[in-house]
């Protein structure tokens, strides 16, 4: 568990580690304990009525950075991102440009997906594999 990083909506683990291999569950955008989601809007029934994409993307990234430094990673040990939006159309090409501002360094293999949904009202998720130092 993390201090840092919002709590799962769910019955699973932030990360598990197999070996020199760290895999995180899904992280999204949504802060420590709040409800609100980072550059969301709802209207009184759950809806998404505007949302700041470039925000959700900065929070998200806080959030994997967060997760790993507690498991004893850093954000250089990312090998694999898989990235989940909801809308990639308008979506993609900010998260295109904040990702290589973030990944400059560190070069994981990346796959981006659109989904319908994810299971709270954000547009981002991120599932990432770490590789790190067995000493660690």
């Amino acid at each position: 568990m993390t201090s840092r990083a919002p709590e799962p909506v769910g019955a699973y683990p932030y990360t598990r580690r197999v070996g020199n291999l760290l895999f995180l569950s899904g992280v999204g955008p949504r802060q420590r304990g709040q409800k609100a989601i980072p550059g969301v809007e709802l209207d009184d029934e759950g809806n998404v009525v505007s949302y700041d994409f470039e925000s959700q993307c900065h929070a998200v990234f806080q959030n994997v950075r967060y997760i790993l430094e507690e498991a004893g990673a850093e954000w250089d040990d990312l090998v694999d991102v898989t990235v989940f939006l909801t809308n990639m159309k308008d979506d993609f090409p900010i998260y295109n440009r904040l990702y290589a501002e973030y990944f400059a360094t560190a070069q994981p293999c990346r796959t981006t997906l659109e989904i319908n949904c994810l299971p709270t009202p954000i547009a981002i998720e991120l599932k990432c594999i770490a590789a790190i130092n067995n000493e660690q």
